[in-house]
């Protein structure tokens, strides 16, 4: 997943960690802690790949200091054509992981950079995914109502509502996705 979205925003401009990272958050959500435990890691491994390559700056002498001492340069990361190459072949990916809550957000964060009829494929197993998931909750809540607190039931007919919700938001993309691939 990061790695995806590493490549994705790299694919826009070179960015140096810091900048990556608030990138990140933007583009995924707020709500999506990325550490900088993770996202070096994940950096140093897709530079190993050869997918990326870092371009570090000057090193900056601190004024007052002596000479031998210096402050590093930002190393900015930038896309290397194996990592375009990744990149689109991360991108046609639609399989099930791509469904699943973590990786359908990455990848429809990227839609635009994304093949249509792959997009319809994602928008599709998403939804089927989600539909699945909605019956096992409509059952499972069926065979339980009885047992549970107004809270909790509150809450699982909240979770049921927001999936609905996500359904119906999928099934008119799909549609408008079709419609485009119709139309010339």
């Amino acid at each position: 997943m990061l790695e995806l979205a590493v490549l994705g925003l790299l694919h826009e401009s070179p960015l140096h960690g810091y900048e990556l990272r608030q990138r990140l958050k933007a583009t995924l959500g707020s709500f999506r802690a990325f550490s900088y435990g993770s996202l070096y890691p994940t950096l140093r491994r897709m530079k190993d790949a050869g997918w990326i390559a870092e371009d570090e700056g000057d090193a900056v002498v601190v004024a007052g200091a002596p000479a031998l001492t210096s402050k590093r340069g930002k190393v900015v990361y930038k896309l290397t054509a194996e990592g375009k190459e990744r990149f689109t072949a991360l991108l046609a990916e639609a399989g099930p992981s791509s469904w699943e809550d973590e990786q359908f957000g990455v990848h429809f964060a990227f839609f635009a950079k994304t093949a249509p009829e792959v997009r319809v494929r994602i928008l599709e197993g998403r939804r089927a995914r989600l539909e699945e998931r909605r019956e096992g909750a409509r059952s499972a809540l069926a065979r339980t109502r009885e047992r549970l607190d107004s809270y909790t039931l509150q809450l699982q007919e909240h979770g049921l509502e927001s999936v609905d919700r996500e359904v119906r938001w999928l099934s008119e993309l799909i549609e408008t996705e079709r419609n485009n691939l119709t139309t010339p």
